[in-house]
């Protein structure tokens, strides 16, 4: 990282900030998991801002869907690993900062080996599995977790498990939410999000990442600010001072969930050995599916009598993670019953058959 200060001047000039502040920030190490809507703009400002190190660690691939949202991709990144894709234009953007991609899906396995090298970790997923796994995960690495969530024009913002000046810990996510049924809220791709909300919320994160590195300004510890983007209203709910769960292992990893490819669909289709169900939204099934029943995800549980426990259920969304949702859903409730994903899900199945 460069001595040169002209790049920083703004926030070095600005009261309380200093160049101490600015060393603060050229010295951390963040990981910022999930490079969607809000991993996007929260790496975006974490790069401009100075940061020294950033950790990017995403699976998924882009997809025209994301590009709404997702204001670091463009149509030619679609099918490109989106943590790989975000280090590269990001190196451009401030070539003195070090980026580290992880193009693997974070899991139990090595999500504390993915912490152990970064001082602050920022929440920008969309699913509650990986949300629960990085809470847990930074409660018992002793890491602060900066969280974020969208969903339709309504954004969350906090910052968990911040080391407090008696030794105690500030709450966590299970303080707040203890536990939740994941396939009775929809999201962002069955509810909808507005993308200027993304932003909003990403920089909103990178702020609290910045306020707690360079220690200025007051945290959003203990409190969660929640933000309305139709009416630009916004309000703070006080959680509390210290945590009150006793987290001491990780949430048990998920088996794997079968999935299967289009040519495997196709001959067992063909035979008459499996039943087709979509999981998308309405206006999704309206604009183009490929048969099959239609339940969407957030009503299958209410659903579960029209799968046929004689024949495999395969289903599918846009992506595939849906589907899998909705695998693990069947499973739960018929354990005998043959369940699969559509592997790559319908963009998949579009690239390969028009």
């Amino acid at each position: 990282m460069t001595n040169d200060w002209a790049r920083y001047h703004c926030q070095i000039a600005l009261p309380g900030f200093g160049e101490a502040a600015q060393q603060r920030l050229q010295q951390a190490s963040v990981l910022i998991v999930g490079m969607g809507g809000l991993g996007c703009p929260t790496a975006l400002y974490l790069t401009s801002s100075g940061v020294g190190t950033i950790g990017i660690a995403d699976f998924d691939t882009v997809s025209e869907g994301n590009l709404h949202r997702q204001v670091l991709f463009g149509p030619d990144d679609t099918g490109s690993n989106k943590a790989a894709v975000a280090c590269r234009k990001l190196k451009q953007q401030n070539p003195g900062i070090e980026f580290v991609p992880y193009e693997q899906r974070v899991s139990p396995k090595n999500v504390l080996e993915f912490m152990a090298e970064y001082d602050v970790v920022v929440d920008c997923t969309d699913n509650f599995e990986t949300r629960y796994l990085l809470n847990d995960a930074a409660v018992i690495s002793g890491k602060p977790l900066v969280y974020g969530a969208i969903y339709q024009f309504e954004g969350q913002v906090a910052v968990w498990n911040v080391d407090q000046s008696n030794g105690e810990r500030s709450p966590n996510y299970r303080d707040l939410y203890p536990k939740v049924n994941a396939a009775q809220i929809p999201n962002c791709t069955q509810g909808g999000v507005i993308p200027t909300l993304a932003g909003i919320i990403g920089c909103l994160q990178a702020n609290e990442v910045i306020k707690y590195i360079t220690q200025t300004g007051e945290l959003l510890a203990g409190k969660l600010l929640v933000f309305d983007a139709q009416t630009l209203q916004s309000r703070v709910v006080k959680i509390g001072t210290y945590t009150k769960t006793n987290i001491v292992t990780l949430p048990v990893a998920d088996e794997s969930v079968p999935d299967i490819d289009q040519t495997e669909l196709k001959e067992i289709m063909a035979r008459g050995d499996a039943q087709l169900i979509d999981v998308r939204t309405d206006e999704e099934r309206q604009a183009h599916h490929i048969g099959g029943k239609h339940i969407p995800l957030n009503r299958l549980e209410d659903n579960l009598h029209e799968v046929d426990p004689a024949k495999t259920t395969v289903f599918y969304c846009a992506s595939g993670k849906r589907s899998a949702e909705a695998v693990k859903i069947v499973k739960n409730a018929l354990p005998d019953s043959k369940a699969a994903s559509l592997k790559g899900g319908l963009n998949e199945w579009l690239d390969e058959n028009g």
